[in-house]
């Protein structure tokens, strides 16, 4: 997401950013986008649209006209094209450490996010070649700033703070419907149709930010937003009519896949609030999403031609708890981490996940109750404290707050009661894990014996990996894994746990295969391709040899070499 300068006649004190260098994950953004968009031989925009970098500032609006530099990259662009050069800039992303692998919120975000794709394709709004040739991936980035951004072929970042801050999951679906229509509306192949005036200085400008970003944090802010990228202003940013359609089709959208139609003017009133409280950057979205009193208007009437304008929002214990478990993941400080434990031991509510902005000072809509009056407030305060105790590996204060939290659930009404035993359950999982307790880690697991999913599959996995784990729960694991990336073979995760459980089981070349197709997914075809040609050096010196994962790791290197080959013949006609 960029932060835009633009002052809004429309709010009662303009959102303007603070300078501050661009976050790590900004700077690795920053190149991939913009070597992506020079390789797809066009605007900048061909590769960000208007939401890819957080924390890049560009400069104030400018009436030049620039000349052109001929025709726009995206004239022809199909949605394979537009999805290869999303693969492109995802490679340099997913090797990046701010990027988050949690299995618990992947499976949040990913379920609403999947709603929103099923409710989309129901309305409409994804025709067969879209549908075909986009990645539908959201992904999670560690980032305390409120933020959400799309990127060309269907991929959708949501920082950590956004899920972290939004009261409850028909805002934060909000949100995801608005960014997954500027994906189903292809608003940045649009844009780079309509926008072919790109100045050679401010390209300049822009390609010399990058080699200053893996070098110098301030001096790639200078040059990006210096001057002589001016060329760059409004082509970073979707345009006014490009977010009220978004708006309209996402709130479509919205109401299609079964969220409260109300989430939308409730988010945009609490950001727009929150945001005049406290303006510090912690509100990136606003600034590629400028918020005016018409837009938050037309949502709120959509609401109320929907028939739904809540007078108190639903109470859904997961997202609650998914709410706690962002905000220990978002900031890795000991520091941060100990205050959610000093918290939780107090009794207190979780404090505001945006540094500071007080919880009391952070405006909910007016009918929303007070957080002290929602019992599920407090048990999100102790699952906060207990991750984070997990975290700082103080095993002894993580198990007196889940005794804690274990008693806080059984307090609720019968439905919460239900969920959130389920994610305790869960989470009593991980702390037998860290602690290498197979017993507890069973009784653990038991309670959640019917579940089927990816985090519970995950979990299991990692139990099987304990000490003195028998072959048959590693078969069994395996055989799950191995289903599951054959069903979705981009699940890196799965694929690491995959190799981890085969080298248990002393079947090192699979192991070696999968480790393979991790790293691969990660962005790394050097590492991937030596893993296979380690498998072929092992697999010549076995004297029985698995000759079908002999011919699988031959067939997987020739595809990997292949892609490396083609990739550096981009890099050279950059």
């Amino acid at each position: 997401m960029i932060d835009p300068s633009r002052r809004s006649p429309t709010l009662p004190r303009p959102c303007l950013p603070q300078r501050a260098s661009l976050p790590r994950f900004a700077q690795r953004a920053v190149a991939a986008l913009v070597a992506a968009s020079i390789f797809a031989g066009g605007p900048l925009q061909a590769a960000i649209g208007s939401e890819a970098v957080p924390g890049v500032t560009p400069p104030a609006p400018s009436a030049a006209n620039l000349p052109a530099l001929g025709d726009s990259a995206a004239e022809g662009l199909s949605p394979a094209g537009e999805r290869a050069l999303g693969d492109r800039i995802m490679r340099d992303i997913w090797r990046d450490p701010a990027i988050v692998e949690d299995a618990e919120l992947q499976e949040h975000v990913g379920t609403t996010f999947a709603r929103l794709v099923d409710a989309a394709r129901r309305r409409g709004e994804i025709t067969p070649d879209i549908e075909a040739s986009f990645a539908w991936t959201p992904f999670l980035v560690r980032d305390r700033t409120v933020n959400a951004f799309a990127l060309p072929g269907g991929y959708v970042g949501v920082h950590l703070g956004l899920i972290a801050m939004t009261p409850n999951l028909d805002e934060l679906a909000s949100v995801l419907a608005h960014e997954l229509s500027h994906v189903t509306q292809r608003h940045i192949v649009r844009m780079m149709s309509v926008q072919q005036r790109q100045s050679l200085v401010g390209l300049a400008a822009m390609i010399l930010g990058v080699i200053a970003a893996s070098r110098s944090p301030q001096a790639a802010q200078a040059l990006v937003t210096s001057g002589q990228a001016v060329a760059m202003q409004g082509q970073l940013n979707f345009s006014r009519d490009m977010e009220r359609e978004a708006d309209r089709v996402g709130f479509g959208v919205l109401s299609t896949a079964g969220y409260a139609e109300s989430g939308m003017a409730q988010m945009f009133e609490l950001l727009a609030q929150a945001s005049n409280l406290n303006d510090d950057g912690s509100f990136p979205y606003l600034r590629s999403h400028p918020l005016t009193v018409e837009r938050i208007g037309e949502a709120r009437a959509r609401a109320r031609q929907a028939g739904d304008f809540r007078t108190q929002p639903a109470v859904d214990v997961v997202h609650t708890l998914m709410r706690a478990r962002a905000r220990v993941l978002m900031d890795p400080r000991a520091l941060a981490w100990q205050r959610l434990i000093t918290d939780a031991q107090a009794g207190a509510l979780p404090a505001s996940p945006l540094e500071g902005i007080s919880p009391v000072a952070v405006p909910q809509p007016a009918s929303a109750p007070p957080p002290a009056a929602l019992p599920v407030e407090r048990l999100a305060a102790s699952y906060a404290g207990t991750l984070a105790a997990l975290q700082m590996r103080d095993l002894k204060v993580s198990a007196e707050l889940y005794e804690r939290m274990l008693r806080q659930a059984e307090a609720l009404p019968p439905d919460q009661r239900r969920s959130a035993q389920r994610e305790l359950a869960r989470l009593g999982v991980e702390m037998a894990l860290v602690r290498d307790d197979g017993r507890a880690a069973d009784a653990a697991l038991a309670q959640i014996a019917g579940d089927s999913g990816r985090v519970a599959q995950f979990l299991r996995a990692r139990r099987a990996l304990l000490p003195g784990a028998d072959l048959t729960l590693l078969r069994q694991c395996a055989a799950v894994l191995q289903t599951m990336v054959a069903q979705t073979p981009a699940d890196a995760p799965a694929w690491a746990l995959l190799s981890q459980l085969w080298d248990r089981m002393g079947q090192p070349l699979r192991s070696l295969r999968a480790d393979a197709e991790a790293v691969a997914l990660h962005g790394d075809l050097d590492g991937a391709i030596d893993r296979l040609r380690a498998g072929q050096r092992r697999a010549r010196g076995d004297r029985t040899p698995d000759f079908v994962e002999i011919s699988v790791i031959d067939a997987r290197l020739r595809t990997l070499e292949q892609e490396r080959r083609r990739s550096a013949d981009e890099d050279q006609k950059r």
